[in-house]
């Protein structure tokens, strides 16, 4: 009998084992270029970045304050711990799908006490009111087990997985995100320090032009018409630094809620003036095909995909029967004294079988609607490798263009200097009106602003290609490594 029984087994397993219900995924990678097409000479390359670059592609610009920021982003920020919670839930949630693999049940016990009508006691030896009312006492165990001939539970066991890789991917995917918000933030905020320290630069320059007209006003050297112009070129210069000083202070605000904290608590560490980190040339950017393994965000709409495949199978072995193998064994007594005793004792095992056939019509409109989500997820995977990509060509196109702008803001940057000085020089001789001087000078600081905006744009076009290549993350992330998933 028991040899009996381990053969039904071992052919329930063979049976599972070899038929499951749905579409099988297969990976396909969408196609994508050999190389990229914005790559030049000198600025960017097609070789693949040296390992842990990308990891940690903030260590190029050798700045602590940047390097401490993203050191603490990924414990302090508020998106990263909703997404550490978002793949605990998608871990649990693919404990309990594997779970469905197991036996269901476990101990019971019941009291009760009922009253049976008189027709149900006629016969018996009294059918008294007491007779009728009887306590029930009961002890055991229960178990039932779902035998997956179709397929369908290891179908959510695999939709459960994919969609654990896909939200540990969407951690990355944040971390990759906030890394690349406080890189700009913090490459905006240098900027805009500079730029403010050469708008300060222009007002003292401009207050001592405002005294020496004035100076040379009273002596009947120059018109009162210089003097005006001076000062209103003085207030001028005066009302820029309101805006860029707003647009800072905005910056270090950013910075502290990126990193969790109050809008100013970052003022002692941000506030001391550092400069602009210096852009590296010649930068190793890798193939097209690395973005399909390197960027989270690519890498999480694969497993939503691989998920709604199996969700297919899922809805489709609804249209099977189930299969189960149910048993329970215990005691039960009208008497607690008789309970456990071998009169009491009752036992059953034997299978079962669950086909809601009537719900034919809903079952299918369930798997019309799956595969309906898995063609949604194909292109939004074939979506996320063209953003990509796009991406990709649009940083690269903005630090070849940058660079070349800074190059000639730089010269028109010296040569405008050289014709304040000469301007200053013909109107202290009394050879050129103060208009000279003040068009010398209003292109002079023109010019450094633009310069030093220049110079951000291209730190800044830098920070988007580290983040369009999926730098942010480390590539292995295993407990005690320091990765993003602990």
């Amino acid at each position: 009998m028991k040899r009996a029984w381990l053969l039904t087994i071992l052919n329930v397993f063979l049976v599972t084992s070899c038929f499951t219900v749905g579409p099988d995924y297969k990976k396909t990678e969408p196609p994508v270029p050999a190389r990229f097409a914005s790559l030049e000479q000198g600025v960017s390359r097609g070789d693949t970045p040296p390992e842990g670059l990308l990891d940690s592609w903030w260590s190029v610009f050798e700045d602590p304050v940047l390097e401490s920021l993203m050191s603490r982003v990924a414990s302090e920020n508020l998106d990263v711990r909703i997404a550490k919670a978002r793949v605990v839930q998608a871990r649990e949630q693919s404990a309990i799908a594997s779970s469905g693999f197991l036996p269901e049940g476990g101990p019971a016990g019941e009291f009760r006490r009922v009253r049976r009508t008189e027709t149900t006691v006629m016969g018996a030896a009294t059918s008294s009111a007491q007779g009728r009312e009887q306590s029930i006492y009961l002890a055991g165990f229960d178990a039932s087990w779902e035998i997956d001939i179709f397929g369908g539970i290891r179908r959510g066991v695999e939709a459960y997985t994919a969609e654990l890789s896909a939200s540990e991917d969407g951690l990355r995917d944040v971390l990759v995100t906030l890394r690349g918000e406080i890189g700009r933030n913090y490459m905006e905020l240098r900027g805009l320090q500079l730029r403010l320290g050469i708008a300060e630069q222009e007002v003292k320059i401009r207050t001592e032009n405002v005294e020496i007209t004035g100076a040379r006003a009273k002596a009947g050297l120059v018109s009162e018409l210089d003097a005006a112009r001076a000062r209103g070129e003085l207030a001028n210069a005066e009302a820029r630094i309101p805006s860029l000083d707003r647009s800072l202070k905005a910056s270090i605000h950013r910075l502290a809620a990126l990193l969790g904290q109050e809008p100013t608590g970052l003022e002692p560490e941000l506030l001391s003036i550092s400069q602009l980190p210096a852009a590296p040339h010649d930068l190793p950017v890798g193939l097209p095909s690395d973005l399909l393994r390197r960027r989270p965000d690519i890498r999480k709409a694969e497993r939503e995909l691989a998920a709604a495949t199996a969700r297919i199978g899922v809805a489709t072995a609804d249209l099977f029967p189930r299969f189960s193998l149910i048993g329970n064994i215990g005691y039960e007594a009208y008497n607690s004294t008789f309970l456990f005793r071998d009169q009491s004792n009752f036992w059953g095992i034997g299978p079962a079988i669950r086909w809601p056939i009537m719900n034919f019509k809903r079952i299918l409109a369930h798997i019309e609607s799956s595969k309906a989500v898995r063609e949604e997820l194909l292109a939004r995977y074939e979506r996320s490798v063209l953003w990509a990509l796009e991406e990709v060509e649009n940083a690269l196109v903005a630090i070849s263009r940058e660079k070349n702008r800074v190059k000639f803001l730089d010269e028109a940057v010296r040569a405008n200097d050289l014709a304040v000085k000469l301007a200053m020089d013909r109107y202290l001789a009394g050879a050129e009106s103060y208009l000279a001087v003040i068009d010398a000078q209003a292109a002079l600081y023109a010019a450094e602003d633009q310069l030093a905006l220049s110079r951000q744009t291209h730190i800044l076009s830098l920070v988007a290609l580290y983040k369009a290549l999926g730098g942010g993350w480390q590539q292995v992330s295993k407990p005690g490594d320091g990765g993003p998933l602990e």
